[in-house]
């Protein structure tokens, strides 16, 4: 498996218009957009009464970018021994549900995903430009997104956090930790015979199978390459797996895969989309495919749903995480916990709702996400 090394990562900012540039030549042919409008940096300073000592520090910031990219890449996309696997570098396992515990665990997974997690995959409920996408302007353009020269963060560059003002205002795709997937398994579900209904960036595929009792994982997803990297990372273990490039809701009239995973696995985890949160880059995405959230919840939701009833064993454990996060967006408002649960409830046992902690930062304060852990029983 090819991990995206330091020098990769930089190459690909070793160049600016600004690299040559003094401060007069900047801000005339530097842009501020805001929304679809652009203004000459000159204009919008003038305009906002912003201190050219403020300008002057963002341009060094540029000039001197390489100390922050490598300050990013050391901390979200170095590996090492230390995290590249799992079992045998936690001294104890964790019995807290938090998504932030190994967190270090990540690494690798926005090292294979680079591209997909940080710039492809966008924001579906706000207009939230992707961190590729501002850095690659800022860095390569000289194209400036206006919250970067707002007060806030402004104040924290000047305390040396530029970190901190891409990782309050733009947008990321969310990962599960596969250190949360090793130990809720190994804890809790104990499951040998695996069966995830999406991918979740390889994450369910490193999560599970670095657990000693796990002998066989199946996945599916639908971007290609998402499937074929899991099955890249896969091959590392000496186990069974077999990943599909299919929607989850088709798979139930895949008579080749029904018939060899028909009562097969006796755990089957995901988090699924969460309708819109997220877009991902992907024809067969199942917002895409369906129209409305009803629909999507009948087609989608459902169609899963009797998929993983038919797939696991009696008495397997079905355990998905979901967020009520999109459930204050007034008319997009999207109760996603008590819609999907309800559905699952016609199929499976419930068992338990559990709390689990995962802390989103940003330069004004931390938001919990209100994530929780469902599980299912089949009966």
């Amino acid at each position: 498996m090819h991990y995206l090394s330091l020098e990769e990562f930089l190459k690909k900012y070793e160049k600016s218009p600004a690299d040559t540039m003094s401060y007069n030549d900047f801000i005339l042919k530097a842009t501020v957009v805001v929304g679809k409008h652009k203004y000459r940096l000159k204009d919008y300073i003038k305009s906002k009464h912003i201190e050219n000592i403020s300008i002057e520090l963002l341009l060094d910031y540029i000039k001197n970018r390489e100390d922050y990219l490598i300050r990013f890449y050391n901390m979200s996309l170095r590996i090492t021994d230390k995290n590249e696997y799992i079992h045998g570098n936690m001294k104890h396992m964790t019995n807290k549900l938090d998504n932030n515990t190994g967190v270090i665990f990540k690494n690798l997974i926005r090292n294979v995903h680079f591209e997909h997690i940080l710039r492809n995959t966008s924001s579906g409920l706000d207009n939230i430009p992707t961190y590729l996408y501002i850095i690659d302007n800022l860095f390569k353009k000289n194209i400036i997104d206006y919250k970067i020269l707002t007060p806030s963060s402004i104040h924290y560059m000047k305390n040396g956090r530029l970190g901190s003002v891409f990782s309050s205002y733009y947008f990321r795709a969310s990962i599960l930790n596969p250190y949360l997937i090793y130990s809720l398994n190994m804890s809790q579900l104990k499951g040998s015979k695996i069966f995830t209904p999406t991918l979740g960036w390889s994450s369910y595929a490193f999560g599970f199978l670095e657990c000693p009792m796990v002998k066989e994982y199946v996945g599916t997803d639908v971007i290609p390459d998402v499937c074929s990297k899991t099955k890249d990372l896969a091959s590392r273990y000496n186990k069974e797996v077999d990943i599909y490039c299919s929607p989850s809701e088709d798979l139930n009239k895949n008579k080749k895969f029904m018939n060899k995973y028909r009562e097969h696995f006796n755990v089957v985890f995901f988090s699924p989309p969460y309708y819109k949160l997220e877009i991902y880059k992907s024809k067969n995405q199942s917002t895409t495919r369906y129209n409305s959230y009803d629909e999507w919840l009948k087609k989608y939701w459902e169609a899963t749903v009797v998929l993983c009833k038919d797939v696991l064993e009696k008495g397997g454990y079905m355990c998905y995480i979901l967020s009520g996060y999109g459930s204050d967006k007034g008319n997009n408002s999207y109760d996603l916990i008590n819609n999907m649960n309800n559905i699952t409830n016609k199929y499976f046992q419930f068992i338990s709702i559990q709390h689990m902690y995962n802390k989103n930062v940003h330069v004004t304060k931390h938001r919990e996400t209100g994530e929780k852990i469902i599980l299912y029983k089949k009966s």
